[in-house]
């Protein structure tokens, strides 16, 4: 099963159907006057946390307090988190705050970027017929493609993303120091829906060595209290050996993969529809002769996250402005922290490989093959029949997942506000009978008296 991250709160719902319009694989309804989310649609890209205007969406992740159960906690930090802070605030007054906070240990999980990119390459050396190679780094990807593109799924590189093989050091290294697992506590601080799905049920894998996820925007707030408490005279520790390399920093961003992959030909594309967009000339064969696609859901990849505070290009500035910083003490010869997984880099790059992506259907007809192909010979009859102007007055996005829902007996036909029209003026239906109809889509309280103009 899917896990879904994203849910809504149905008292705050005002069924404005914003969200229905806008999702990616068409996984909004409208009834009884409020949103519903088919689960085997959604990809938990967040498109409907973003449009609502009733802040009725919200994202399920863990207790903020729940790391402090374990005595090694690890904050598993996003170098997207250290962008969101002002110019001003340093890299260790970060880091110090989350220390104060009471988090054991922080480690950024790009440092795992450059075994990332070398695992990558291991696998397109030992695959050279699977063309073009798609990253799997955004898991929202990952489930569109399982959904929407099903076939090609097998493009997907199963790899572990650097989130996962940063846990996996973070774990080693606490091991081997004598601490047993159950003291030590995983938590990603995520900065999107997708990526706790991600977590609670990984692709490829039974469960994730994630023990806890926690929202990036909360948290952020949460330091920045604690900084303005703390005063600008409060002394914070420096950092010790916690800078990044300006690559791994750069990771995260559009063009962040594709820049240092070896691929002869390759693009960087970001927002969904975007990507969808290319996905469909690359199903459609309108595409040749690529070699790998770095695919992000959001506007600036994770810098246009969901739970991002400040906005994408800013954030983005901020990025670059570090890795300056970071290239400048590399040619200086200082060694960043991610090099301090050279030891484990044999150790996560054998075992950074997951069980294949397979495809899951998002428009599940019948277990029975036969009933099933009965049933899509029905949709596309009714389709003919329907207005096609994909109106959303029935509840569903357009007239095909309006078809869909009827035949599957997920919706009722008269729904359609054009075809209960007809069958009013046939003298078949009721004015009485086409209110109800209504009402049962977008509840009995939209319009009450006349309207003066």
């Amino acid at each position: 099963m899917f896990y879904h991250a994203l849910q809504i709160d149905e008292p705050r719902c005002i069924g404005c159907s914003r969200c229905m319009k806008i999702c990616p694989t068409e996984a909004i309804r409208i009834s009884g006057g409020m949103a519903s989310i088919q689960e085997h649609r959604c990809i938990d890209c967040g498109r409907c946390y973003e449009v609502c205007p009733a802040q009725a969406i919200s994202i399920k992740d863990d207790d903020f307090e729940s790391f402090r159960q374990y005595k090694h906690s690890v904050a598993l930090l996003p170098s997207v988190f250290i962008g969101q802070f002002p110019d001003e605030v340093s890299v260790s007054k970060v880091y110090a705050t989350l220390y104060e906070l009471g988090f054991a240990h922080v480690v950024e999980v790009e440092s795992a970027a450059m075994i990332y990119k070398e695992a990558k390459e291991k696998y397109a050396r030992e695959h050279p017929d699977v063309r073009p190679l798609i990253s799997s780094f955004c898991p929202a990807i990952v489930r569109l493609i399982q959904i929407k593109y099903p076939s090609l799924v097998e493009n997907v590189m199963p790899i572990k993303v650097p989130l996962d093989l940063c846990a996996m050091y973070a774990l080693e290294e606490l091991q081997s120091r004598g601490i047993p697992r159950e003291e030590i506590g995983l938590f990603y601080i995520t900065p999107c829906a997708a990526k706790v799905s991600a977590v609670k049920a990984p692709v490829g894998e039974e469960k994730s060595i994630i023990d806890g996820v926690i929202n990036m925007n909360s948290l952020f707030n949460r330091v920045y209290k604690r900084m303005k408490e703390n005063g600008k005279d409060h002394q914070y520790k420096p950092l010790s050996r916690q800078r990044l390399s300006a690559d791994a920093i750069l990771s995260t961003l559009t063009n962040g993969e594709r820049r240092i992959c070896t691929a002869k030909r390759s693009y960087s594309i970001d927002g969904i529809q975007n990507v969808m967009d290319f996905l469909d000339k690359l199903e459609n064969d309108e595409v040749e002769g690529v070699e790998f696609l770095e695919l992000r859901a959001c506007d600036q990849s994770c810098a246009g996250a969901l739970l991002s505070v400040d906005n994408r290009f800013l954030c983005g500035e901020r990025m670059y402005a570090r890795a300056r910083k970071a290239a400048e003490r590399e040619r200086n010869g200082e060694m960043p922290r991610d090099r301090e997984m050279e030891k484990y880099k044999d150790f996560l790059i054998d075992n950074s490989l997951v069980d294949e992506v397979q495809p899951r259907s998002m428009m599940v007809l019948d277990s029975d093959i036969g009933k099933a192909l009965e049933k899509m010979e029905k949709i596309e009859r009714m389709k003919v029949h329907l207005p096609q102007i994909d109106c959303g007055v029935c509840g569903a996005p357009t007239c095909e997942a309006f078809a869909t829902d009827v035949v599957c007996g997920q919706a009722d036909l008269h729904r359609c506000v054009f075809y209960r029209l007809h069958l009013e003026q046939a003298g078949k239906m009721t004015l009485h009978e086409g209110r109800t109809n209504m009402y049962s889509v977008w509840g009995d309280d939209r319009i009450s008296g006349e309207i003066e103009v």
